[in-house]
């Protein structure tokens, strides 16, 4: 993936788009960006942008694309801020594969982080929880796993949702 303009553009990582039976066109893209506090809301609009391309306009995946763009976010936001000193460049890959759509965000700090638990008294911390909440309510799942790289990689799955009845 390349920049241009200050935007993020991505291209397919693997393999060309097909469409699924019943739901969105499947594939895998990477948007490879700065650890800079700029890159949040460039991949939000990237990912936002490739969501729909890939036919998630409808209100049937409002809440999905919500709830992806949030993670997005807060993902790409905790790499920038924790991991930026050892981790240039912070990459999220968004696939979208038999029913679910998974959104991962790399970077190369050895720290794996875990989710804070709720403290008033704090203003901060509570972003990864909030990943695992919105995750788990919409039925999916998310994980902190090494790369072979020695970094890491977060991520969280969401199911896609079903096509209404007639």
């Amino acid at each position: 993936m390349e920049q241009i303009s200050g935007a993020a553009k991505a291209e397919p990582r693997r393999g060309g788009p097909r469409a699924a039976p019943d739901g969105p066109v499947e594939g895998v893209w990477r948007f490879p960006v700065p650890a800079a506090e700029a890159s949040v809301p460039l991949t939000r609009h990237a990912v936002r942008d490739r969501l729909l391309a890939q036919g998630m306009a409808g209100v049937r995946y409002q809440e999905l694309v919500d709830d992806l763009l949030l993670i997005v976010s807060e993902l790409v936001g905790n790499a920038v801020t924790h991991a930026a000193e050892l981790s240039p460049e912070v990459t999220t890959e968004l696939s979208v594969r038999r029913g679910w759509v998974r959104v991962s965000v790399e970077d190369g700090d050895p720290y794996r982080p875990k989710a804070q638990e709720s403290d008033a008294g704090r203003t901060g911390g509570r972003g990864l929880l909030l990943v695992k909440s919105v995750t788990l309510q919409a039925g999916g799942v998310c994980d902190v796993e090494r790369t072979g790289e020695g970094g890491k990689v977060v991520w969280a799955s969401l199911p896609v949702p079903p096509e209404p009845a007639d």
